[in-house]
């Protein structure tokens, strides 16, 4: 499967293009500073362009399968690059005819907010989180209202840890007892795994341990 990243050069996105290409996909990176990947493989290609930017989201889609989006910036970070970035791909897919998305978002949004341990629900997110978690909010909405086939991720806490393999992942919230985090390199694999699995289409999992 052709796939294209967003957010490839952040922690998240680097090990989505790492799981993608040990996965089998043909994979392009986009990113504003594609040097920043760091990383040199057969089956990867870049390409420069802003999120931001909608003409350089239009010319970078056509042609793939798929796109895997993890654009985040720092969670205390006033911007809208991950509900305008998204509105820009989903348009841009939209136009193009691509109809699979698989998009990393947070533990704590929507159905899920039950989920975070109090010192999130009662502190962290009303003082410090306050933005990122809405802007996730405007991501997911987007997503939800697209005519894209969408899978939106919503994993627990990251975490730069190994690998583990083993996660637990589910839709159903309510009585759920899970530790609310999860390594980037786990969420990683969950996320790629959807490409070829409709089980969570136009569902919100979470992913955590």
């Amino acid at each position: 499967m052709k796939t294209i990243v967003f957010g490839s050069t952040g922690g998240t996105g680097r090990a989505i293009v790492q799981a993608a290409l040990a996965s089998g996909h043909d994979v392009t990176a986009f990113a504003r500073d594609p040097a920043k990947l760091a990383l040199a493989h057969p089956r990867l290609v870049t390409v420069r362009g802003d999120v931001l930017d909608a003409a350089s989201v239009e010319r970078a889609v056509p042609g793939h399968d798929a796109v895997l989006c993890a654009l985040g910036t720092p969670a205390t970070t006033r911007n809208t690059v991950r509900s305008q970035g998204t509105r820009n791909i989903v348009r841009a897919m939209e136009a193009a005819g691509v109809r699979r998305i698989v998009v990393v978002s947070s533990m704590g949004i929507g159905d899920s907010k039950p989920m975070l341990p109090a010192l999130y629900r009662y502190v962290l997110v009303p003082l410090l989180l306050r933005q990122g978690f809405a802007e996730h909010e405007l991501q997911e909405a987007c997503v939800r209202e697209s005519r894209t086939d969408w899978t939106i991720v919503r994993p627990g806490a990251l975490t730069n840890g190994a690998r583990a393999g083993v996660y637990r992942h589910d839709t159903v919230v309510n009585g759920a007892r899970v530790r609310a985090k999860v390594s980037r390199v786990d969420v990683a694999d969950f996320a790629v795994r959807q490409l070829a699995d409709s089980g969570y289409l136009r569902s919100t999992p979470w992913v955590s341990y």
